[in-house]
Parts: C-alpha cells; sequence; structure tokens
C-alpha cells in the first residue's frame, strides 16, 4: 500500500511512520508544497526494488530466468542430488 504525506505532518509522526513502514510494508510519498520529493518505504522492499533493476537492466539474465521458468512449467528439472552426481 502507498500513502501520501506532506512534510509537515511527517516530522511530528516519523517514529509512526516507519513502525508502520516496518510491520506492514507501507510505503510513503513526502510531498512538499504538494509536489512528490522523496519515499519512504522498507529496506527489504527497497533492496527487491534494486535487485528488480538489475535484472531488468541485464537482457541476457532476464532470458535465462525465462527460460528457466518454462523448464520448471515443462518438469524439466534435477534434484540437487542429481547435479552432484554429474560431478
Amino acid at each position: 500500500m502507498t500513502k501520501n504525506i506532506k512534510l509537515k505532518e511527517l516530522r511530528p509522526n516519523l517514529t509512526k511512520i516507519i513502525e508502520e513502514v516496518d510491520s506492514k510494508m507501507t510505503r510513503f510519498i513526502v510531498t512538499k508544497r504538494g509536489k512528490p520529493t522523496a519515499v519512504i518505504m522498507a529496506i527489504e522492499d527497497y533492496e527487491s526494488l534494486l535487485e528488480t533493476l538489475e535484472i531488468l537492466s541485464n537482457a541476457g539474465l532476464g532470458e535465462k530466468i525465462k527460460a528457466a521458468e518454462e523448464d520448471v512449467r515443462k518438469g524439466n528439472i534435477q534434484s540437487l542430488d542429481e547435479i552432484y552426481k554429474k560431478q
């Protein structure tokens, strides 16, 4: 869930806002004079976003992920034991 909060409302409620971000994964868009200026989000959310951006920026990696997903759908998988036996 994403909520908007004015900068002047953020300051006195920062502890509550951080608790909500941490416990409910709520994102806050901070506005100043009606314009969005910043985002507050949980660190897990931020790290996930960075990971997604990295994957999307690497075309080869994205294709490998799609191919792997297709293999799983088709049942073309191996157990870890099977992989170790081949080595």
